[in-house]
């Protein structure tokens, strides 16, 4: 299992409603269902993701996310996931807001793109970096928004979002180093998110 969907799991409380934007093939929703018997439904638009979600037998709408989420009532999900996903967003911050909208909290992962491996490749080699977390060119990479992990703060501070929880975790796990310079040696970044009483 990896990582990340571990730490998301913690922050689900069983036997609840989820939805999953952006949600892949289906990996996360389908744990989510068999451990915590939670009722999911995945938000997808790669048909081939949308085929093998229906091949896990996770429910999946075929929608394109950057056109809106209107067809979802303001609080019918528990917890609205995005994972991965928000830095492809043409508009994160509207994004957030619906998540806001239509769930009671919001987890929120994302690659940081001022992890130290990055900040060298581009310093040294002077090009985008790539690699195991970040595996596109610049020219193909479906992330149109380079987000670090203080550029989401500044961000939810400004929209009154709360940050309910927060984990930050390189390739290994967490550790003093990565949480005490999150913003530097972080290479993922979860949130748990609500809207602020």
């Amino acid at each position: 299992m990896r990582l990340d969907h571990q730490a998301i799991q913690k922050w689900i409380p069983p036997k609840t409603r989820v939805l999953d934007l952006g949600c892949g093939d289906g990996t996360l929703l389908r744990q989510l269902t068999d451990e915590l018997n939670i009722h999911g439904y995945g938000v997808e638009i790669n048909p081939e993701n949308i085929l093998r979600c229906v091949e896990i037998c996770v429910n999946v709408i075929e929608q394109n996310l950057d056109e809106g989420l209107s067809n979802f009532d303001d609080l019918s999900f528990d917890t609205v996931i995005m994972s991965q996903t928000i830095q492809t967003m043409h508009n994160p911050d509207k994004v957030l807001n619906e998540m806001l909208r239509i769930g009671r909290q919001a987890v929120v992962t994302f690659p940081n793109f001022a992890h130290w491996r990055a900040r060298w490749h581009l310093f040294w080699k002077g090009r985008m970096p790539v690699s195991e977390h970040l595996p596109y060119e610049w020219y193909n990479t479906p992330n149109i928004h380079f987000c670090t992990i203080t550029d989401f703060e500044v961000l939810c501070h400004d929209m009154g979002i709360k940050v309910v929880d927060k984990l930050v975790i390189d390739r290994n796990g967490t550790s003093p180093l990565v949480e005490s310079f999150p913003n530097y040696f972080a290479e993922t970044a979860l949130y748990l998110l609500s809207k602020k009483s």
